[in-house]
């Protein structure tokens, strides 16, 4: 038997209705012909039970150690899919040691709000960078012979109200922005599983929605693989199955197997249906066990050389906002640091919540750079306490005076601050996006005390910065690393490398400025997705607004400069290659990543971002060093999600091209021009004149109905300031106006005339 094919077997009601619960908290059932499945949270590190068996996995405190790599937030900021597969890659084998079969991630969601509390397991507020670095992680996990849960499906952006809120969404901006990376991923690298979110869905629960589990997920998508609940999600075990959703998680003690079989026996749930959910748990099973009898690494042979992964992968991961005058990369033989922040001696490498991970070993910050300065003396004052956690011996206001004697004696301060894990976490989302207000009054007196200072944040979600960022020349986010994270700090601040990381998320400069900040987290049960598709970067710059730091942007220690920028479509016109020279113009290597968005058409019947990401690269050169970096676009991106064609449609006309360092810093654009897709709409009595005039059929009818004159017909039509009047109303409205030469029954005849033209065409076209 192969992890492709597999045999039905046979089996009572009472056992296939047993297959669609866990026999555990984290292993499914097992039956005669269908072996166990054993999953693992943890989409950045296995979480595991100390004890053989499945319960110790429900006590987030008492796992066995692994390899904690930088979540999501992290590791998205890479843009380097190449590395989230070789994290995929170790997570896999990690797995195989520890006998997991499924590990539940990646995570997907997109950053709606920047208050969301699990932002930190989500890689960005943009569809193209999620689908991208979530692919790699279901490729890297699924080549190893571990399978992924994509999570979670769908429109999961907040935890506030979290088991029952529905999220009130758009056709257009479900398609476009909520689900895009989902389908991207599930049709080109087919992942295993796919894991149903808590949340309802324009009024219906996702694990009771027909729509999203089956006419799009299997149906349009081609999903062939298991559906499963987060866990407890399911409202409705027999509406659940019958939408869907084949296996809920965790099990209930034969309630909703006994529901199951019960719907079955009096003929209120197909018995087909339930057959068809066993039969793909069954290749489930099989695919995820293919590989339980190959020899596998134990898991202590792999923590050195993971660990160093877990290093590489948060080096590349660190994001330096801002640094004026090259004030970094500090000296390691000279001077002196002053290390100022509890968060450099008890660092916050991981978010909180169900996936927590206890890594295998922990690089402090503190230690890693007193082990890394060869000459220069480094010193250190914690300036405040952490919430239930280490900090200063004295009290009130002596700790923070210590730090500010510490910063005044030193020639560089790096100040380390941050969220505790009590302000973000899984299970609730943050009221605001302020640093603690202790952490602020220290900054302000460090700075007062000696404006040398680089701050260092640690946090899952964005902060707010604008209060004070411009007061100091240095600013490097390092979100949550990993259990390597203080090892890569260390060698990103003494220039050992060179931080590449870049935004995935904008930076505000107020929280009341995020798009979807007067919707968010929604009131009654109910939160309305109101900006549409205008969400993170996308809704900033249509605004205008400015922000704080913009999504893409980040430096390193070296420059770039822009050269020669091509834009080709390929023989069939169905990819567009983008090329574009770039040069390092530093005395330092440095890695810089290519952003390639669109803009158009310029006439686009619908809103438009102002710019959307389509493509990236990254590049690494040698001083002086100068490259062409290509990226191929699918004609098939500058779609738009339409209600009226019914599907995803591609607007002809002029389209620019811009290729930059970040969405506001533009380096180079082009214009190219884009054959448009054939309208799907016919027309009618109701259709406007505006799309009678511009429709390649209609439009030449209705000129010679008028009696010629172009495309705009003879007489009154023929003054731009009447046909702008009458852009948007109805012919059949207009066909009533008098002393018109056309009456509502010559419009129903160019329709059908329009219609008919437009099938020979269609047709004309298939044969060709």
């Amino acid at each position: 038997m192969t992890a492709d094919h597999t045999v039905e077997p046979e089996l009572s009601v009472a056992q296939k209705a047993a297959l669609t619960s866990g026999e555990g908290d984290f292993v499914t059932a097992s039956a005669p012909g269908v072996a166990a499945v054993r999953m693992s949270d943890g989409p950045h590190g296995l979480r595991l039970p100390r004890e053989a068996g499945d319960g110790g996995q429900a006590d987030l405190r008492s796992a066995a150690p692994a390899t904690c790599f930088p979540p999501a937030v992290a590791l998205g900021s890479s843009w380097d899919p190449a590395l989230a597969e070789r994290v995929a890659g170790a997570l896999a084998a990690e797995s195989r040691a520890f006998g997991v079969h499924v590990v539940l991630g990646p995570g997907i969601n997109i950053k709606r709000s920047p208050r969301c509390g699990r932002n930190f397991e989500y890689f960005s507020e943009d569809p193209l960078i999620s689908a991208e670095m979530g692919g790699a992680m279901v490729r890297g996990l699924q080549r190893a012979g571990v399978g992924a849960a994509l999570k979670h499906y769908a429109a999961n952006n907040q935890e506030t109200d979290r088991m029952r809120v529905s999220a009130d969404v758009d056709e257009r901006a479900l398609r476009e922005i909520y689900l895009r990376a989902f389908e991207r991923i599930v049709r080109r690298e087919r992942p295993w599983s796919v894991m149903a979110s808590y949340n309802s869905l324009n009024g219906v629960p996702l694990c009771e929605n027909e729509l999203l589990l089956t006419t799009i997920l299997r149906g349009e998508w081609g999903f062939d693989g298991v559906v499963m609940s987060d866990w407890g999600a399911v409202r409705d075990r027999v509406a659940a199955l019958r939408a869907g959703l084949d296996l809920q998680m965790p099990g209930t003690g034969g309630r909703g197997d006994r529901q199951v079989a019960a719907a079955v026996e009096d003929g209120t749930l197909r018995a087909g249906v339930l057959d068809e959910a066993v039969r793909r748990l069954s290749l489930f099973a099989c695919r995820a066990t293919a590989c339980d009898a190959s020899t596998t690494t134990p898991a202590e042979d792999l923590f050195d050389r993971h660990h160093e992964l877990a290093r590489e992968a948060a080096e590349r991961s660190v994001v330096l906002l801002k640094n004026d005058h090259d004030l970094l990369p500090l000296s390691s033989t000279a001077g002196s640091v002053a290390v100022i922040g509890e968060l450099a001696r008890t660092p916050r490498y991981q978010g909180a919540g169900s996936s927590q991970v206890t890594p295998t070993r922990l690089d402090v910050p503190l230690d890693e750079l007193r082990r890394r300065a060869e000459g220069a003396t480094v010193c250190f004052a914690p300036g405040y306490r952490l919430p239930g956690g280490p900090g200063p011996d004295a009290e009130g206001d002596e700790p923070v005076r210590e730090a500010e004697e510490l910063a005044a004696g030193c020639d560089t301060v790096l100040l380390f601050l941050g969220l505790p894990a009590e302000d973000e976490s899984e299970g609730f989302d943050r009221d605001h996006i302020d640093l603690p207000a202790a952490q602020l009054a220290l900054l302000d007196r460090v700075v007062r005390a000696n404006p040398r200072v680089v701050v260092v944040l640690s946090n899952g979600g964005a902060v707010g910065t604008a209060a004070w960022h411009e007061r100091v020349p240095a600013l490097l986010e390092a979100w949550l690393p990993g259990q390597a994270g203080g090892s890569a700090l260390a060698r990103v601040l003494f220039g050992e490398v060179s931080p590449s990381g870049r935004l995935t998320e904008t930076l505000p400069l107020r929280l009341e400025e995020v798009p979807s900040h007067l919707s968010f987290p929604g009131e009654e049960g109910h939160v309305r997705y109101g900006e549409g598709v205008f969400v993170g970067y996308r809704g900033f710059d249509a605004r205008r607004s400015p922000v704080a730091f913009c999504f893409g942007h980040g430096l390193t220690y070296t420059t770039f400069e822009y050269g020669h920028l091509d834009a080709a479509w390929n023989d069939d016109r169905s990819a567009l290659d983008v090329t574009v020279t770039v040069t390092n113009t530093g005395r330092r290597a440095g890695r810089e990543v290519v952003q390639v968005y669109t803009h158009g058409p310029d006439d686009s019947r619908v809103a438009r971002p102002e710019r959307e990401l389509r493509g990236f690269a990254g590049v690494e050169l040698a001083p002086g060093e100068r490259r062409r970096v290509s990226i191929t676009l699918d004609r098939s991106d500058l779609a738009y999600y339409s209600g009226r064609e019914g599907g995803w449609h591609v607007e002809g006309g002029r389209y620019r091209i811009d290729v930059g360092a970040s969405s506001r810093d533009i380096r180079r654009s082009v214009h190219v021009t884009v054959a448009g897709d054939a309208t799907t709409v016919p027309l009618t009595g109701r259709s406007t004149l505006a799309e009678w005039l511009s429709h390649p059929v209609g439009g030449p009818l209705l000129s010679e109905a008028l009696g010629g004159g172009g495309d705009s017909g003879p007489g009154v039509f023929g003054d731009p300031r009447v046909r702008r009047f009458l852009a948007d109303v109805p012919l059949d409205v207009i066909a009533g106006f008098p002393l018109l030469p056309l009456g509502t029954e010559d419009v129903a005849a160019l329709a059908a005339e329009a219609a008919g033209q437009d099938a020979n065409g269609t047709a004309a076209q298939k044969e060709g």
